[in-house]
């Protein structure tokens, strides 16, 4: 199955905002989670359809910023009625006992031309790991766009056990890709 691909449902949902920063406004239209798994070899695209996130970030002061995602877990489709119907159950995403995924920022680091890294807690399916995402901010008017990517391994947070544990089958190397689309963001 292509459940694996749930597994990005990693969990970004990130840290409480800084008062003295403007938060940005998220663009749900615009703005997209993704994630790529294999099965049997072949790679299989996914998306989340529900996601939020909370982000107070001055591009020109980064270490005071704090950026937090969180994404239903029941939202994840690949477009295959069959294993869309699979990723909520318990042996994938659980979304009865685990309804959001999220990432929260621990610390921003700017390294300029408009990137960043942004370590935080990703946590899904209750395990949480300390993960660094890069990111790569990009403006045109009062529109910013921030994306990037980062891997993880879908056993760590325990998608797909059982007789879907074996990596043979799917993959467990999960791309987890994003693309938030923000209004309200400083300029860089």
């Amino acid at each position: 199955m292509k459940i694996t691909t749930l597994i990005i449902g990693a969990g970004l949902g990130l840290l409480p905002a800084a008062a003295a920063l403007a938060q940005a406004k998220l663009v749900p239209t615009q703005s997209e989670v993704t994630f790529v798994t294999k099965q049997m070899g072949v790679p299989v695209d996914g998306k989340f359809k529900k996601f939020d996130a909370v982000i107070n970030f001055d591009p020109k002061k980064p270490e005071a910023g704090s950026v937090s995602i969180t994404i239903d877990t029941a939202s994840a489709a690949i477009g295959v009625p069959e294993t869309d119907a699979e990723m909520p159950k318990p042996i994938w995403f659980n979304v009865a006992k685990f309804p959001q995924a999220s990432f929260k920022s621990s610390a921003i680091k700017g390294l300029g031309n408009g990137k960043f890294e942004v370590a935080g807690k990703l946590d899904i399916k209750g395990t949480v790991r300390d993960i660094v995402v890069p990111v790569q901010i990009t403006q045109a008017g009062a529109a910013s766009t921030a994306a990037g990517s980062f891997v993880i391994k879908r056993l760590d947070f325990k998608i797909g056990e059982a007789e879907w544990a074996d990596t043979t089958v799917v993959a467990n190397d999960v791309t987890v890709k994003f693309k938030l689309a923000l209004t309200g963001l400083a300029p860089l």
